[in-house]
């Protein structure tokens, strides 16, 4: 039995992402649309089933029922070869309470475990926007001898607060681990960036279920994975490191070679969605073979742009544009649509990220904003030319982007 086939990987989908409302009031954030046709969870589950990774249980807790139905719909495999995708809710299987934190999310579903018995466990997160082949994380784990590996990936030091930073000893093993310590310089290396942890890990099965044990009865821990977990294994000299910008992705190019974002906020999440729209792309959607899943609308038409009169001309440029999208006499630059759009005669929108079913009004501006589902841009609307009065009316993020929440409405002044 090859060592991909007896692994089991449990994908973290719980967390509530405060940092992203108003998109994620109604729905966790691994459910939140992404790239137009696509949702957060897509690509950790897409780089685990490309790197044949089959078996796979993704633990949700907070607003699933979305995540839920997409998982149910999409992420269907082959029963007949023992494979699967499938959602677990929050059971209350070690008493009456919900996850107290990632570690204990594993620990209360550790009959899992004891049914499906694998030699190794990947436990990874379901909100980041990345291609890994994982077979190359899980033949460093195996050869190393080590409990446990951490992805971990280069960032600079004044990022280091996001993150838990990894101070690498001899060869891959893990001398410290620190989560979210704030500016570490003593950590960097010579160009100024420090090794944060990507929140992602393999582990023994052995070594994981003894210091979930032990972290359960700890009262002091928060039953973290990378705040209480991943230290004590550390402590113990059995943690080591996987370079992911060594990782070698089938059809990467080196523009997006080693990618990875987390995109735990709003400007995150609009920094990772710009990132889609250039010619060459930052992040290449297009790599055929490292496939990201996904359920296509097969019910909606070719998107259409129609109109080529002047001053309505329905166009769009340096622009992801999905199906069933109509550009009816508008323009759209540097954006993402997602399907079912319209964009109506003489509106605007630019560096901005659409979903599903916007209507975008007649005459309206539409700049640097994020509009979840169903939001109506009314004619003559404008949106991200005045920050006084898009604060006093929507969500503005730090970097000022605007965002409209589900089913809200954009009025004209």
């Amino acid at each position: 039995m090859s060592a991909v086939s007896n692994v089991l990987a449990m994908v973290l989908a719980g967390g509530e992402g405060k940092r992203l409302m108003p998109l994620t009031l109604d729905r966790a954030k691994p459910a939140v649309p992404f790239a137009g046709q696509y949702r957060l969870v897509d690509f950790a589950l897409s780089n685990l089933a490309n790197g044949e990774l089959r078996k796979i249980v993704v633990l949700t807790q907070y607003k699933s029922h979305s995540l839920d139905i997409h998982i149910s719909r999409t992420w269907r495999m082959s029963t007949l070869l023992g494979n699967y995708v499938t959602t677990v809710p929050a059971q209350m299987r070690r008493g009456r309470q919900w996850f107290a934190g990632s570690a204990d999310a594993v620990f209360q579903n550790l009959n899992i475990v004891g049914d499906e018995r694998p030699d190794y466990i990947f436990v990874f997160g379901a909100d980041h926007i990345y291609r890994m082949d994982t077979r190359q994380m899980l033949a460093q784990h195996v050869s190393s001898g080590a409990a446990v590996t951490v992805a971990g990936i280069p960032v600079p030091t004044e990022e280091a607060g996001n993150f838990g930073v990894i101070d690498v000893g001899e060869g891959t093993k893990i001398r410290g681990f620190v989560e979210k310590p704030g500016n570490t310089p003593t950590l960097a290396n010579d160009d100024g960036k420090v090794i944060a942890s990507m929140g992602n890990y393999i582990f023994s099965t052995e070594p994981l279920v003894e210091a979930l044990a032990e972290d359960s009865l700890d009262e002091t821990s928060r039953h973290d994975m990378g705040g209480d977990v991943i230290p004590a294994m550390v402590a113990n000299g059995t943690a080591h490191v996987y370079d992911f910008s060594k990782n070698e992705v089938p059809g990467a190019t080196e523009r997006d070679r080693g990618y990875w974002r987390d995109v735990g906020s709003l400007d995150a999440y609009y920094a990772a969605s710009m990132d889609l729209v250039s010619v060459h792309p930052v992040f290449n959607l297009y790599n055929a073979r490292w496939p990201i899943y996904t359920s296509l609308p097969a019910h909606l038409p070719p998107a259409k742009f129609v109109f080529e009169d002047p001053g309505r001309t329905g166009q769009a440029v340096d622009s992801l544009v999905s199906a069933g999208v109509i550009v009816a006499g508008g323009t759209v630059r540097r954006s993402v649509l997602s399907p079912g759009v319209l964009v109506e005669q003489g509106a605007l929108v630019e560096d901005s990220v659409v979903m599903h079913d916007v209507v975008i009004g007649a005459g309206s501006v539409v700049r640097r904003a994020i509009l979840d589902k169903n939001v109506v841009v009314e004619p003559g609307a404008r949106l991200g030319e005045d920050p006084k009065t898009d604060r006093d009316r929507f969500t503005v993020s730090q970097g000022g982007v605007v965002v409209i929440g589900k089913g809200g409405e954009v009025p004209a002044e």
